[in-house]
């Protein structure tokens, strides 16, 4: 009985890995389908931007109040990130929830403040509701929407529209590239915004001190450098007392310094790794220091963020820079020490 089994068993796994490819391929495409199509939205809505978008621009700048942003369903979820966007980046935002309007939350909307209304159809019922009422304050009333020829465009100041030829799979009325497309255009707002306000990375961190961003953005160089017992040599050291140096720190590097102790270079433990390739056998304990430094090493100033420090370590694929004052070194700091 085993024996007939067997072929059995392993007929039936085979054909399970059959379909579960089949699957996962037909799964591949569907994903890379919607990213495709979301791509092209986006792309479709830079053709788009027109006058409507600039005074829209003009209008929330000169606003003296508040932004209010509202939205329903998935278009909801949009305006609350678009709110969280505009707060966090100098524009006071918030997001109304239509239906709460509706029974007294409308208490919120001020004669000082601006109206953003969010919805692809243009006919949300809810929205549609709360014009009278937002038409009577005399406030500026934007409209996002999926076409400009739609009720809720027809009673707005300005109307950005983000009409999409497809939504990126089979079920069209599951909003994937529309609700792409409102997103980006609440982020083209912000960016705006913030640049005409000449908001700086500054302000941004005043408003996120909470958090990983503002704390990098708020604390400074010398706040976690290290100061005592730094890897640093003359410039005549023979190589075995560079290869001491390296070995005793963590920053897998060695300041080159001359007399008056100022920097005039440095040396990785990659530095050396080439030197050994270029000078086998005994010529390669015979060099010094300044045979094989790097003589214009990355340095950073201690009052530097560390955000900006992060980026210096990024940009030129570096762990460690050097902490200078006057061409003298004063610390070092590695990329692990930013958290």
């Amino acid at each position: 009985m085993s024996y007939q089994k067997e072929p059995y068993f392993g007929l039936k796994y085979v054909l399970y890995i059959f379909l579960y490819s089949l699957i996962m391929n037909d799964s591949l495409l569907i994903a890379k389908k919607v990213l495709q199509t979301e791509a092209k939205a986006i792309a479709h809505l830079i053709q788009c931007l027109d006058e409507n978008f600039e005074q829209s621009i003009q209008c929330l700048l000169q606003c003296t109040g508040k932004v209010i942003i509202c939205g329903m369903g998935k278009s909801g979820l949009v305006g609350r990130k678009i709110a969280a966007t505009l707060s966090s980046t100098g524009t006071p935002s918030i997001f109304l929830h239509p239906s709460e309007a509706l029974h007294g939350d409308l208490g919120v909307v001020g004669s000082q403040d601006c109206f953003i209304s969010i919805s692809h159809s243009g006919e949300t019922d809810e929205i549609l509701q709360l014009l009278p009422y937002i038409t009577s304050l005399s406030i500026p009333h934007i409209a996002i929407v999926g076409n400009a020829s739609v009720t809720l465009a027809k009673q707005a100041d300005w109307v950005i529209t983000t009409a999409v030829e497809e939504e990126g799979n089979a079920l069209t009325i599951v909003p994937f590239a529309s609700t792409m497309a409102a997103m980006a255009i609440g982020d083209a707002l912000a960016a705006s915004l913030l640049t005409l306000r000449k908001f700086t990375n500054l302000d941004f961190a005043q408003l996120h001190k909470g958090g990983n961003i503002g704390h990098k953005l708020l604390t400074t160089v010398e706040a976690i450098m290290q100061t005592t017992n730094l890897p640093q040599t003359p410039w005549n050291s023979p190589i075995k007392e560079v290869i001491f140096e390296i070995s005793r720190s963590s920053f897998g590097l060695v300041v080159v310094t001359d007399p008056t102790k100022k920097i005039q270079g440095v040396i990785t433990d990659g530095d050396l790794r080439r030197a050994l390739h270029q000078y086998p056998n005994a010529s390669f304990f015979e060099l010094k220091a300044n045979h094989i430094m790097t003589t214009t090493p990355k340095t950073i100033a201690a009052d530097t963020s560390i955000w900006d420090a992060e980026q210096l370590f990024l940009t030129h694929h570096i762990t460690a820079l050097l902490v200078v004052d006057s061409e003298v070194l004063v610390g070092i700091i590695g990329q692990y020490q930013i958290k």
